[in-house]
């Protein structure tokens, strides 16, 4: 046996380029949005089309090629609400999602004002990679005249299959999807055009977990970003790309409509809706201003974008390195014979944000107990995730756990290892070895 260890569960990889940068952030003198956080969404946008990390963005030509289609915020929450507000999601609309997600991926809808309607998980999650996914066949009878938005959730990296939610959403177009039809202010305008052009409940990716998977779709392989008609990620501190708080929003070409004036609506959405940030009023003579909406705050810090830039830099090997450790834990569990989940199949990439085993057999107290028993031995884990209708907040939108059995029964036996790149090879051989004298 190896000498005990203490194993962290998720702290962030910073590096010293990433300390640098922020350094040079703050003695810049501009220190809130600004020319970092543009770059950084530039960037994003060339990562999310090519897969590629080192396009120059600072160059004329990319610069101008990839502007405009990524809006950086300081949250996945709020990157998820502007998506839905740009959607025209509102009081008397209905929203799906998961049972099996976490809180940001509902509460989003309900700030817009509209109702959340849940859906069960599929028994044991999906047949290949063991996902908590959604019932396709559940999801498609919970559509109703209502319904403007399904929320498709890639927990822990692993991608949705989304082809089958567009084939869902297709079907039910035809007798029950109505578009807004409010053209009284700019932006009720603008979210009729989007749902008129898209003709159908939007599919609204939760990529929280996910930037950097990819799959194949309509015979193409496409990266998360580049699928769902709306995505949001997740910069937050545990997550596999930081900027210690942060997110982003992005959305697909929409015909009819540039992508310039949706990117200026997210702006006028983050800053209060102000026509001018920060920055632009710095220009000679252009300090004054309009205020368009009474409107959110929202947006992405220079410091925060410093961050950002720096784990662009690293991104693809922090990806490979969590990749590494996901095969040693694969070989563990299956031979100790440990339901996990599978990042990595001939049509999906994961990201590889989360390691989520389901031990067989056993109740929800004997969860715990392993739980407990790994945490003595110096190794935090953690559960991914109680299912919403569990939740107090929830309960009115819910009804009982009861009606969500999948749901419950994929939680009650679950347990999320520690995954991250910051665990060197006998960390992650030390959590094994815990796992398989806890399992005799």
């Amino acid at each position: 046996m190896m000498e005990k260890r203490h194993i962290s569960f998720s702290p962030p990889d910073i590096s010293e380029l990433e300390i640098a940068e922020v350094a040079d952030a703050l003695r810049s003198g501009w220190i809130t949005t600004g020319p970092r956080t543009k770059l950084l969404e530039r960037r994003l946008a060339a990562y999310i089309e090519t897969g590629k990390t080192d396009i120059n963005c600072d160059d004329p030509e990319a610069s101008s090629k990839y502007a405009n289609r990524v809006v950086c915020l300081n949250s996945a929450t709020a990157a998820e609400e502007l998506n839905l507000r740009i959607l025209g999601v509102g009081p008397g609309d209905e929203v799906i999602v998961p049972a099996y997600t976490y809180t940001a991926s509902a509460s989003a809808a309900i700030h817009c004002g509209a109702t959340v309607k849940f859906v069960d998980i599929r028994k044991d999650g999906d047949s290949v990679t063991h996902a908590p996914e959604m019932d396709y066949e559940g999801l498609e009878e919970a559509i109703t005249d209502k319904t403007k938005a399904i929320v498709a959730v890639d927990l822990g990296g692993i991608v949705c299959d989304y082809e089958k939610l567009f084939e869902i959403t297709k079907r039910k177009k035809k007798n029950l999807f109505t578009p807004l039809d409010d053209h009284s202010n700019p932006l009720a305008d603008l979210s009729s055009r989007i749902q008129k052009a898209i003709g159908r409940v939007a599919v609204v990716c939760d990529a929280a977990h996910a930037l950097g998977a990819s799959r194949d779709f309509r015979g193409t392989r496409k990266y998360v970003g580049a699928i769902a008609d709306f995505t949001s990620f997740s910069f937050h501190a545990v997550k596999n790309f930081t900027t210690a708080e942060g997110g982003a929003a992005t959305w697909l070409p929409i015909p009819g409509v540039e992508d310039a004036e949706i990117y200026k609506f997210y702006q006028l959405l983050s800053l209060h809706g102000q026509n001018k940030d920060a920055l632009a009023k710095t220009k000679i003579g252009a300090w004054e201003y309009d205020i368009i909406g009474p409107w959110y705050k929202c947006n992405m810090t220079d410091i925060m974008a410093a961050i950002g830039l720096r784990q662009l830099d690293r991104y693809l090997g922090l990806l490979e390195r969590r990749k590494q450790i996901i095969r040693k834990y694969d070989a563990t569990c299956d031979a100790l014979g440990i339901s996990h989940l599978v990042h990595h199949t001939d049509s999906m990439d994961s990201s590889n944000h989360l390691y989520l085993i389901r031990i067989p057999g056993i109740t929800e107290e004997q969860r715990n107990e392993i739980i407990e028993k790994m945490a003595e031995a110096g190794v935090a884990t953690n559960v991914h995730y109680k299912p919403l209708p569990m939740m107090t907040a929830y309960k009115d939108y819910s009804g009982k756990i009861e009606e969500y059995p999948n749901s419950y029964d994929y939680y009650h036996s679950l347990i999320t290892l520690p995954l991250h790149t910051l665990l060197t090879d006998d960390d992650v051989e030390y959590v094994g070895e815990t796992l398989v004298k806890i399992r005799k």
